[in-house]
């Protein structure tokens, strides 16, 4: 009979030991990102307030110097802009756009796993549960007796039950990481962008003056 999480784990394994590695999955890419998406591991404040206290044509040494100290995300956005200032503004922009797509693939690893997980911890769930169910009818159709009917029915039951809460516990957590962590990369996405589009401009605004004179 089926009274515990241990012997649902013994019974059920097919499905539990998916859930439990999808857990620990889970678990690991949470922690990860919640490492290296924070703000100050991103965007380096030193780094941004050198673009910000940058003069319009001014010089950048200080900026190339943080830039090449650092491996951030910012960072090697603005190594982009500054390689290809001999370029005209907009054709910078664009390459430096690219550059930008491929930092949101960094800053989003690991969360294509989470959405998965959560559409597939209530799956393997309900695939308990209906196995758990057909077990119960298995048995109620080859046993004669009321007694061993009745225990089987609860066993079945039991396993079903506890198949599907294993699915939501894994599926929850993963659901609320994801929403969390886009919301959060999505910010960090527009603060990147203002800083690369402010540097740009200060970069520009000399040669632009001239051109106008």
């Amino acid at each position: 009979m089926l009274g515990s999480w241990t012997d649902t784990f013994i019974f059920s394994w097919y499905v539990m030991v998916p859930l439990m590695l999808c857990s620990i999955i889970s678990i690991a890419i949470i922690f990860e990102r919640i490492i290296s998406l924070r703000p100050n591991i991103v965007i380096k404040p030193a780094l941004a307030r050198a673009i910000h206290e940058l003069g319009y044509g001014g010089k950048t040494t200080l900026i190339e110097q943080l830039s090449v100290d650092e491996d951030t995300p910012l960072s090697r956005l603005v190594r982009a802009c500054l390689m290809y200032t001999s370029w005209p503004k907009e054709e910078n922009a664009e390459a430096v756009q690219a550059y930008a797509r491929r930092e949101i693939v960094r800053l989003e690893r690991g969360l294509v796993f989470l959405e998965v997980v959560t559409g597939l911890g209530p799956l393997l769930g309900l695939m308990g549960t209906i196995l758990g169910l057909i077990r119960i009818f298995g048995s109620a159709g080859t046993s004669t007796d009321l007694s061993a009917q009745g225990t089987a029915i609860a066993a079945g039951i039991a396993e079903a039950m506890y198949c599907t809460v294993a699915g939501l516990f894994v599926a929850i957590p993963a659901l609320i990481a994801h929403s969390l962590f886009s919301r959060h990369i999505e910010a960090l996405t527009i603060d990147l962008e203002t800083l690369c589009s402010e540097l740009l401009g200060k970069l520009y605004t000399q040669a632009e003056v001239v051109e106008t004179a």
